[in-house]
């Protein structure tokens, strides 16, 4: 039997959506470079080690702590981190999410929301969650406003943080308050906390997690907002510079960094800080009415108000028409149907009340600059990868 031409040991956590998606991604790279791969193997600690004979001649890993790092760096093999967590560790390539593109996307879409207090919830959880909650505060800070960071590194760790102490730094922040959060397990716990002790989630804090995992952040109650990450952008970069090095390469001076794709907007995001009550009772019909296909007739008759006192209140309060407000919550919709979904783009316009798939097609390509079968076929294999991919 011919040999393999390389075997990979992945030194990577499959228990988030986070993992299990960059290693499908790595997958599909090896099955096309006949590559075996060698997944999770662990010591007799349960740690993730490659074993004593192991055979490999390369490794991917995610580095979480110097020992880890140590023991890689021993086994003298081409090795690539998919973290960021070590960015000292100049001994081998890296590949990981743009945390400086990922703050800027959350802040956008807080801003969309015309929310204008903004914090970061970084419990001590490792330095990826420093380093998430730094970048959030810079782009809030560069866009002209304040952004308090609840960050405690001697702290308790994980879910036995002290509670009040959280509530304490909720206390005395303004309200509504935009809340940024390193990933889904911080923000799961926040919401817990804000739910015992009366704080309304969206309403009075808004809650979006810098990663997103399909199980906690559907099961949280309310579902949490997050950020989709490039994970097979990244799975695939990681393997392919780690075929460049096996093949003798040099090892890369800096860090490719990918930018996230895009925000899931669940629940704990679903509001709009606005003053004026009569708009924001507007403004939530539209948002759940608008994939129906609702026009601004719809909204004056249903509101009993002039449309021209509606076009100079849009204008005034979110600086476009209450057309253009529409279009965009209802493209928004259908981008998360064409991302999220395995309907077709006839089935989508259906659904969301267009005539026809290429009148979809036409509104949704000058929203977007292109075309949803384009978009689907770039960002799709994100979704796809989890059950096309089958690890052996």
């Amino acid at each position: 039997m011919k040999r393999p031409e390389r075997r990979v040991a992945v030194l990577i956590e499959t228990d988030d959506s986070w993992g299990r998606r960059v290693v499908a991604s790595i997958a599909q790279f090896a099955r096309q470079h006949k590559w075996r791969l060698l997944i999770a193997p662990r010591d007799h600690e349960h740690r993730l080690r490659m074993p004593g004979r192991s055979s490999s001649d390369g490794v991917i890993v995610s580095l979480r702590d110097r020992s880890m790092a140590d023991h890689i760096r021993r086994s003298g093999l081409p090795a690539v981190d998919v973290s960021i967590m070590m960015p000292h560790a100049k001994w081998l390539a890296r590949v990981a999410t743009d945390d400086v593109a990922r703050a800027e996307m959350a802040l956008e879409h807080f801003r969309q929301r015309r929310l204008k207090h903004f914090a970061c919830y970084a419990p001590s959880i490792g330095r990826y969650s420093i380093d998430r909650a730094h970048a959030f505060r810079s782009a809030v800070e560069k866009a002209g406003f304040q952004c308090d960071v609840f960050c405690e590194a001697e702290g308790t760790q994980g879910w036995e943080i002290d509670h009040d102490h959280v509530i304490e730094w909720l206390s005395r922040l303004p309200r509504p308050l935009a809340v940024f959060a390193a990933d889904p397990y911080p923000a799961r716990q926040l919401a817990e906390i804000c739910e015992w002790n009366d704080i309304t989630v969206p309403d009075d804090v808004t809650i979006l997690a810098g990663d997103n995992d399909d199980l906690l952040c559907n099961v949280s109650s309310p579902q949490l907002s997050s950020i989709q990450l490039a994970c097979e952008s990244i799975g695939t970069e990681a393997a392919s510079r780690l075929r460049q090095l096996m093949n003798g390469g040099a090892v890369p001076t800096k860090p490719k960094l990918i930018e996230p794709l895009y925000v899931l907007a669940r629940q704990s995001t679903d509001t709009f800080a606005v003053a004026d009550n009569e708009l924001t009772d507007v403004l939530r019909h539209i948002h759940d009415h608008a994939m129906h296909g609702i026009s601004v007739n719809d909204v004056v008759r249903k509101f009993s108000l002039s449309r021209r006192w509606l076009e100079l209140r849009f204008q005034r309060v979110l600086g476009r028409s209450p057309a253009d407000h529409i279009r965009r919550i209802r493209m928004e919709h259908i981008r998360n149907l064409l991302l999220q979904t395995d309907l077709t783009i006839t089935q989508i316009a259906f659904q969301t009340g267009f005539s026809s798939s290429s009148s979809l097609t036409q509104q949704f390509t000058r929203q977007f600059g292109r075309s949803p079968t384009a978009m689907r076929a770039d960002l799709r294999p994100e979704r796809d990868a989890r059950t096309r991919n089958h690890i052996t």
